[in-house]
């Protein structure tokens, strides 16, 4: 069940017009939230960034299912029965449930370290093509005010500085 803070962050991106992935992003902090507090852990990034989405779409995010060939045909009928607005949520059984916190708990904390975050971003974007990337910038220039800009300038200095330096 999500936290009511989550659920009122995420209401207060709907309420501003903001994307549905951007208010699966909340729920999606939360679990990284989580597995940092040591509540449980994850697999990897990929399955503790699943849970996030998992818990929006049941909190009535309008997020849509995973496309066909990134999960399971049985996470994708799950994904949709929860995006059905007003159908009432099958409950897994007690035994099942704490089966799942069960294995959630002894998994590793490590999927939501910087560094597993990181790369689970650079290869999600590296799946995605230059010009999405490209978009992508030139949106978050649009969106940045000078002092965001600045920041992003130095950072794009420094990252350079480090290539040519592993050279």
């Amino acid at each position: 069940m999500p936290e009511t803070r989550t659920i009122e962050r995420a209401r207060r991106d709907k309420r501003a017009g903001k994307a549905a992935t951007t208010q699966a992003g909340e729920f999606v902090r939360e679990e990284m939230d989580h597995i940092r507090e040591g509540t449980h852990g994850a697999r990897s990034a990929k399955q503790a960034i699943a849970i996030g989405l998992s818990k929006a779409r049941r909190a009535g995010v309008n997020l849509p299912a995973p496309r066909i060939g990134k999960a399971s045909e049985k996470t994708r009928r799950n994904a949709k029965r929860a995006l059905r607005a007003g159908e009432h949520q099958r409950s897994v059984s007690a035994t099942r449930s704490r089966a799942i916190t069960g294995a959630l708990k002894r998994e590793s904390r490590s999927a939501a370290s910087t560094k597993s975050l990181a790369r689970q971003a650079k290869a999600a974007a590296r799946r995605r093509p230059a010009s999405a990337r490209s978009g992508s910038a030139r949106k978050a220039v649009r969106t940045k005010g000078p002092a965001e800009r600045g920041q992003g300038a130095r950072k794009a200095a420094r990252t350079r500085a480090r290539h040519r330096a592993s050279r």
